[in-house]
C-alpha cells in the first residue's frame, strides 16, 4: 500500500507563512511528478504548484512569487513554502504524486490539510 501523509496546515494571519509537507510511504519504486492542489469551499480543485523529478517547477499565477515547491527525492517528500499568505489562499490543500505501480505510474492523493488565512 502507498500513502501520502500531509502536515503543516493551520490558521495564520494575512501576510504570514506556512510550510506544508507531504511524505509518501509504502512500497515505492519510483515517483514521477509531485504537486500541491487546493480546493476552497464551493470551488473546483486547482493546481497550486508542481515539480518534476529533476526539479522543474510550475506555479499557478495566483501564487507565483509567494509560494515555493521543493522535494527531497531521498525522503519521497514534497514541500510547499507559502509566504505572504492572503485570505484567498484559504482552502484544503492536497498533495499529489505519480507513483510507479507494477507497469505504470498512478496518481495518489493525500487526505488534505486545512489552511486558513485570516484578514
Amino acid at each position: 500500500q502507498v500513502q501520502l501523509v500531509e502536515s503543516g496546515g493551520g490558521l495564520v494571519q494575512a501576510g504570514g507563512s506556512l510550510r506544508l509537507s507531504c511524505a509518501a510511504s509504502g512500497s515505492i519504486f519510483s515517483i514521477n511528478d509531485m504537486g500541491w492542489y487546493r480546493q476552497a469551499p464551493g470551488k473546483q480543485r486547482e493546481l497550486v504548484a508542481a515539480i518534476t523529478t529533476g526539479g522543474t517547477t510550475n506555479y499557478a499565477d495566483s501564487v507565483k512569487g509567494r509560494f515555493t515547491i521543493s522535494r527531497d527525492n531521498a525522503k519521497n517528500t514534497v514541500y510547499l513554502q507559502m509566504n505572504s499568505l492572503k485570505p484567498e489562499d484559504t482552502a484544503v490543500y492536497y498533495c499529489n504524486a505519480e507513483i510507479w505501480r507494477l507497469t505504470t505510474f498512478k496518481d495518489y492523493w493525500g487526505q488534505g490539510t486545512q489552511v486558513t488565512v485570516s484578514s
